[in-house]
């Protein structure tokens, strides 16, 4: 009775364990998603930009107050005191600065643009992994079609070999041509080894980029098709709120426009209250006390050069940056359209090998499949026929990851 207990638990739970071998399948756009979300460089940017705003929340302290301690109008040791009001003081003496508001609010501006522009550091890394995350995607894409072909061939070969192995007790074919199929079946389990290393390769890679170890497997969605639409035109000002580079340029000549702003402010005077108490050593005086208020005057021409100078270097370099940035975007626009027509080019191509090039070689080796059927045409005659095809549909395959990685190149620049 135990058996058969356990017998019926075992079939209760094969498709629980079924479900549990099965490989976790995860489209581009998740892969891209767990990469936004858990690579550790980019975890490294956001933590920056929390960095910065705590720096900006301390620019707008106050400098914290003196206190200090000593005497007043002392004489010195060994001196005669004619009259106990000679005799001193002890003085306690209190500062404290009164900065700016203004020149504190400026300094917090200035320093939380320092967060945009790394944040913005981090748009363009991101934007750098998901490139190298659909080359990895696309060349797994691909070598799991190459794995199709490959292993349908070997189909072909073996069906191949064994009409030989019939044929050759009744001296239809020759023992060579039994090895040669041979040869050829194994020559092509061989073809299998590269792209089971560029899947092995892109798992690798793409789980590192999403923070998981590197053996951790999975299996990518196989029906996606990369697609490109070709823009009708590229304008520099689409291509400015496009582009992380010119993002971030942008929030650098902000930054530097606010570190202006604060360096102008820098005119305006700053304040400092000091107060002081004096306690006499003599019974026959009395305590005293001295407030004094000061302000700096840094209009003065000795003084005012820093800031004036500083302004002045600023604007020169916010002016170089725009000029970069012109420079820039217009090299952009013409590297767009030329990598348009490129892939334009390649789609063309490889729609011919599609539908012109591969289709006359099946003809071709159907035609000769046939013949040899009838035993009208020798085997190397056939596998010379099946090797062309074979090896333009592994050419297809190329075709198609080179214009697969020109449109990831193609979308990189567009939003590098």
């Amino acid at each position: 009775m135990n058996k058969l207990l356990n017998i019926a638990g075992f079939f209760f739970l094969l498709p629980v364990i079924g479900l549990a071998q099965q490989k976790e399948v995860m489209s581009l756009a998740e892969i891209i998603q767990k990469i936004d979300s858990n690579n550790i460089l980019l975890q490294s940017y956001s933590l920056k930009a929390e960095g910065y705003k705590y720096r900006s929340d301390a620019a707008t302290a106050w400098m914290p107050p003196m206190v200090g301690v000593g005497t007043f109008m002392t004489p010195y040791p060994l001196q005669k005191v004619m009259d106990d009001r000679d005799k001193g003081s002890l003085m306690l003496r209190l500062e404290q600065e009164i900065p700016n508001r203004s020149k504190l609010q400026a300094r917090k501006a200035y320093i939380q643009s320092q967060g945009n522009i790394e944040n913005a550091t981090r748009d363009i890394t991101l934007n750098d992994f998901k490139a190298q995350a659909k080359r990895q995607y696309f060349t797994w894409l691909v070598a799991l079609q190459k794995l199709n072909v490959i292993e349908r061939n070997e189909q072909i070969l073996m069906t191949l070999k064994k009409i030989e192995e019939v044929r050759y007790p009744y001296n239809q074919s020759q023992l060579s041509t039994v090895y040669r199929a041979e040869a050829e079946i194994q020559r092509n389990r061989n073809m299998l080894l590269m792209p089971e290393g560029d899947i092995a390769k892109a798992k690798a890679y793409l789980n590192a980029l999403m923070n998981r170890p590197g053996n951790q497997d999975f299996m990518i969605d196989s029906t996606y098709e990369p697609g490109f639409i070709a823009a009708p035109f590229y304008d520099t000002a689409t291509l400015s709120t496009q582009r992380k580079d010119v993002l971030r340029m942008n929030e650098s000549i902000r930054s530097m426009q606010l570190n202006i702003q604060a360096m102008n402010l820098e005119r305006k005077p700053t304040f400092k209250i000091q107060f002081d108490h004096m306690s006499p050593l003599s019974g026959m005086m009395p305590q005293a006390y001295s407030v004094m208020g000061m302000m700096s005057i840094p209009i003065a021409p000795w003084s005012k050069k820093m800031y004036t100078s500083e302004v002045k270097a600023m604007q020169y370099n916010i002016n170089a940056m725009e000029k970069e940035r012109g420079a820039m975007l217009q090299e952009t626009q013409g590297m767009l359209y030329g990598m348009q027509a490129q892939i334009q080019t390649m789609q063309k191509r490889i729609r011919s090998i599609e539908e012109k090039v591969i289709p006359a070689l099946e003809k071709t080796f159907d035609a000769s499949y046939l013949t040899y059927q009838e035993n009208k045409l020798s085997l190397n005659v056939l596998i010379q026929n099946w090797e062309a095809l074979n090896m333009m549909q592994l050419d297809l395959l190329d075709e198609k990851q080179n214009l697969y990685q020109m449109i990831v190149d193609y979308e990189k620049e567009l939003y590098k």
